[in-house]
């Protein structure tokens, strides 16, 4: 895919100049020097020669093949050129020219003039507005970037120039080589999920890093980063994730849904890993350009202070790490080798005495060891120690299992860090960012063992749902009413408590015998929708009294608050008792599609905001993720002697309620609160449940 753009037989630089550090020069410059095998062709009516290469007036007078054309000419000319490049028969084309739709609304035009011409000729565009493209090992380098770029394991693609360079300056500083590079800009045509499939297919790659600030096709990006991600690691960093959504929600799971929520739930979906700054971004590239992926959890921490040790220790504790206790042979190893103060357990504290050779032979011990599967070494600059030395006692070491170091100080250990950046150790200033980094690998390697296979969907009734859709499309309404939304989340495995309709007091006390005490009252009105709110809830009825008189304050109250209301009756409905409150919900991201929440239930969900996000539909062990990392899980696997919820009711219930979202793209929100989650064997019922329609 995109060999054109990234193997070119042919390039013609259409803008090349003569004058040095005009943008048309710098890429004709930067193409030799990297080497280029094919045929270069600068274009330019006013010149003959430059930097020693035939000029022609135009991209039709070239005589040969051209695959690839460089455009660094002024924006009103482009769609000219294109049409020229069209007639010569170009694949592809990298526009470096800005004026286009960043400048406004006349740039905008221009832009969707030049794609218009480009897509009539089958071109594919990159830009325009951006730096341009290269690969080092085709030897192309079609930007007009001053640093030239290191051949190796990192590719790279961002909708911003700016990081482009400055991944060039930090690729030279840390001498972590590039293997392709896109600089996307505006991407009128060329998009961030076709630089993800076409680096993903590159054998030179090992690491892909992207840096997003929108994505146009959110799906069709999941979908391919989860594809690509069980092969290399994905590392993105996205900015703009702050602003709320732009459609006003009219449900807890709409109002709690962003675009933060929307690309959160899209990385997890598609096991991509996301870093949380730039830092951390460019510490993730070095490390999985330099070293294999965790293969395991357990981490092993070698020190010669207690301090640093016991923060890593701390770090680790808190992340999806263990720091696991050494097994008693290799505490035994260490005790022959290491002096009587020092520490044998894990984090190995060599003490601060420790030399080169004290610290070479604890890392040889702790790298036999088969639980431990990676390392990170911390050294505290002492008297005895040579940062230097150290390092190149480390990185003798031939291992399968990534090492990191932390070598605290600045200038005194900067030898030590540089030897070890040159072997290809990662070396970072505070054992916290190791950590962290160190995690990241292993989510990666945890991602890459899923099953890759979608399991199969929950048993449902689609067409007994589908009725109740297409009845109310055709009465042409743009809501459902309660029995309806209960007939569809019935098909879907749901079960709810026994109910009657009531209109009266009196046909709410024949109710009441059916159903039995205690009982919760609810208003049912098409146009109300938090009925807690308008005091359209009365739970804890007990005795044919305190019917009559809940019967009536719900009338009293919502015909108070909303005179015009029409009022369906009261649902008289059985009361659950001795289970969880939960809630369960979903709505549909204009990005990432149909998108699911679960939470604690109540009241409460918004201001606590204790929720997780997935993109649907859902497989079991994604529902279980889900129910796991809120802050309340506790309170569902039971504390202080409470028996743990029926979890896996729960999880069938978010699976079956992830397809019926994806099933019908006209529901837009839904929500089952409270859902009940009884003890484990016991099931859960949705005791209110809403689903709103498009519209």
């Amino acid at each position: 895919m995109l060999d054109f753009l990234f193997r070119p037989r042919a390039v013609a630089v259409v803008g090349a100049s003569r004058e040095p550090g005009k943008v048309g020069h710098t890429v004709l410059d930067n193409l030799l020097s990297a080497g280029f095998r094919g045929a270069i062709y600068p274009v330019n009516p006013k010149a003959q020669e430059i930097l020693g290469l035939k000029v022609y007036p135009s991209v039709s007078e070239i005589p040969g093949q051209v695959d690839l054309a460089v455009i660094a000419v002024r924006a009103p000319l482009v769609p000219q050129v294109i049409e020229e490049c069209g007639k010569k028969g170009v694949r592809a084309a990298v526009i470096l020219s800005a004026g286009f739709r960043e400048s406004g609304r006349e740039g905008a035009q221009l832009e969707r003039e030049v794609l218009s011409r480009a897509r009539s000729f089958g071109i594919r565009i990159v830009g325009p507005n951006c730096l341009g493209v290269l690969d080092t090992y085709a030897r192309l380098n079609v930007t007009f970037a001053a640093v030239k770029p290191l051949r190796g394991a990192v590719g790279f693609f961002s909708q911003s120039g700016a990081l482009c360079l400055h991944l060039l300056e930090w690729s030279r500083a840390e001498k972590v080589g590039l293997s392709r590079f896109v600089s996307l800009g505006n991407k009128c045509d060329v998009s961030e999920v076709e630089c993800l499939r076409a680096l993903g297919e590159d054998p030179h790659t090992r690491v892909i890093l992207g840096y997003i600030e929108g994505i146009d096709d959110g799906r069709a990006f999941v979908e391919v980063a989860r594809e690509v991600s069980r092969k290399k690691p994905v590392v993105i960093f996205k900015s703009g994730v702050t602003g709320a959504g732009a459609r006003a929600a009219s449900s807890h799971t709409g109002s709690l849904a962003g675009s933060e929520q929307a690309f959160s739930a899209a990385v997890k979906k598609a096991g991509v890993i996301r870093a949380a700054t730039l830092q951390e971004f460019f510490d993730l590239a070095l490390f999985f350009a330099l070293q294999p992926p965790l293969e395991g959890p357990a981490v092993a921490v070698l020190t010669n202070s207690g301090g640093p040790g016991i923060v890593a220790a701390d770090a680790i504790e808190r992340s999806a790490l263990e720091i696991p206790a050494l097994g008693p042979e290799t505490v035994d190893k260490l005790r022959r080798i290491l002096p009587p103060y020092a520490a044998f357990y894990n984090p190995v504290d060599v003490a601060g005495d420790a030399d080169a050779e004290r610290y070479e032979k604890a890392l040889e011990v702790l790298l036999e060891d088969p639980k431990i599967h990676g390392l990170l070494v911390i050294l505290s600059h002492t008297a005895t120690v040579d940062p230097a030395e150290v390092a190149e006692r480390i990185t003798r070491k031939k291992t399968e299992k990534p090492l990191t170091a932390c070598f605290l100080g600045k200038d005194s250990v900067k030898k030590g860090t540089t030897l070890l950046k040159r072997k290809g150790v990662p070396v970072f200033p505070y054992p916290e960012e190791a950590v962290a980094t160190l995690e990241k690998s292993w989510l990666f390697t945890f991602f890459s063992r899923k099953s890759g296979g979608k399991e199969s969907p929950p048993s449902v009734d689609f067409e007994r749902a589908a009725t109740v859709m297409r009845q109310v499309r055709e009465e042409e309404r743009s809501h459902l009413y309660d029995h309806e939304v209960r007939e569809i989340l019935e098909a879907y495995g749901f079960r709810f408590p026994r109910a009657l309709l009531a209109r009266t007091t009196e046909e709410a006390l024949l109710a009441a015998k059916v159903v039995g005490y205690p009982l919760v009252l609810k208003v049912v009105s098409p146009e109300i929708q938090h009925k807690t709110d308008l005091g359209g809830v009365k739970v804890n009825i007990r005795t044919e009294e305190e019917l009559i008189r809940g019967f009536q304050e719900i009338l009293l109250r919502v015909r108070k608050a909303l005179p015009r209301a029409t009022i369906t009756g009261i649902l008289v409905q059985e009361m659950i008792t001795n289970a969880r409150e939960v809630i369960l919900g979903f709505t549909r991201d204009p990005q990432f599609g149909p998108m699911v929440m679960f939470g604690l239930g109540g009241i409460y969900v918004e201001v606590l905001r204790d929720v997780s996000f997935r993109l649907a539909p859902l497989e079991p062990e994604e529902a279980r993720e889900m129910i796991r990392e809120i802050r309340g899980f506790g309170l569902l696997r039971g504390v202080r002697g409470e028996e743990e919820a029926d979890l896996p009711a729960l999880t069938s219930a978010l699976v079956a309620l992830s397809h019926l979202a994806a099933d019908f793209p006209e529901l837009v929100e839904g929500e089952v609160n409270p859902f009940m989650v009884r003890r484990r064997g016991e099931g859960a019922v949705a005791v209110d449940a809403r689903l709103i329609l498009e519209g």
